[in-house]
């Protein structure tokens, strides 16, 4: 396997697909980026030389990826946590942020069922 920006990527897949193993880069992300480094996007990783290699790391390096792009949203979640929104307020609570909803669906994001014990109530 290749390693580009820290990241392992795969031989054997053409660029563009090889270049989403990187968190931040998607498919039409690394399209652009074969084609700010005027690299073939129908080449598979295996087959670069050296300095299309350099060219698409120096082309990769402008986009915020990888511990930069983690690090910028957690701190736009920890924002809104902070500042006490709605959406903030949401994810505090650990429920769906985006407007789903909450009574029969949102097992993922709720977690596993907690059953409720009743209590009887004596009265005397």
């Amino acid at each position: 396997m290749a390693r580009l920006l820290g990241v392992d990527i795969p031989n054997k897949k053409k660029i563009p697909y090889a270049l989403t193993a990187i968190f931040g880069i998607g498919i039409s992300s690394g399209r652009k980026i074969c084609k700010i480094a005027k690299v073939d996007v129908e080449k598979r990783t295996e087959d670069l030389s050296e300095s299309e290699f350099a060219a698409i790391r120096d082309a990769a390096s402008k986009f915020q990826i990888e511990g930069d792009l983690r690090r910028e949203q957690h701190n736009n979640i920890k924002r809104l946590m902070d500042i006490s929104c709605y959406r903030g307020i949401r994810h505090r609570k650990k429920l769906p942020v985006r407007g789903q909803r909450t009574k029969t669906n949102a097992r993922t994001r709720k977690g596993p069922r907690k059953t409720i014990a009743n209590k009887k109530v004596e009265t005397k």
